[in-house]
């Protein structure tokens, strides 16, 4: 099935690349190895605010992460062309804007990491992985998500 068979049959429709928010360019390709800018969360086309652990639950975080996940797709398709041409997801970084005491960053981010076993198999979709708390994130976003992939 290719990537865009499942994407199909998961309902999703990638969305075009959004235009950076500052002095940036949304990714870069050296070699085989495409650079994706970090994607912050959206919901319904605004920036998807709040804090995890004041207001925004560790669910309400994964789907957020999932949410960016879906634009970096969009955004990896407007690199590449063709996201059959995705050998693998190599590493993905998230930044989880939560509260001192909020420690489930890695459950939000599965919410990204998840999708992207999901549409390119457990194999291509497998990747490095860090996910950061941090006291804030620009916009008030509750989730940023940066993506490296390689391409054949």
């Amino acid at each position: 099935m290719s990537v865009y068979d499942k994407l199909s049959s998961l309902g999703i429709t990638l969305p075009p690349v959004s235009v950076p928010a500052a002095a940036y360019v949304p990714f870069v390709q050296t070699g085989n190895l495409v650079f994706l800018s970090g994607h912050i969360a959206k919901k319904d086309g605004k920036v998807w605010t709040g804090q995890l652990g004041a207001g925004v639950s560790t669910e309400q975080g994964k789907q957020a992460a999932r949410a960016v996940a879906i634009d970096l797709l969009g955004t990896l398709h407007a690199a590449v062309g063709d996201l059959d041409e995705v050998k693998r997801i190599v590493k993905v970084m998230s930044l989880v804007n939560s509260v001192g005491s909020f420690t489930e960053q890695h459950l939000v981010t599965n919410g990204a990491s998840e999708l992207f076993a999901e549409v390119f198999g457990p194999e291509k979709g497998a990747h490095a992985r860090s996910a950061f708390g941090v006291a804030q994130i620009p916009m008030g976003a509750c989730v940023e998500i940066e993506l490296i992939a390689e391409i054949g």
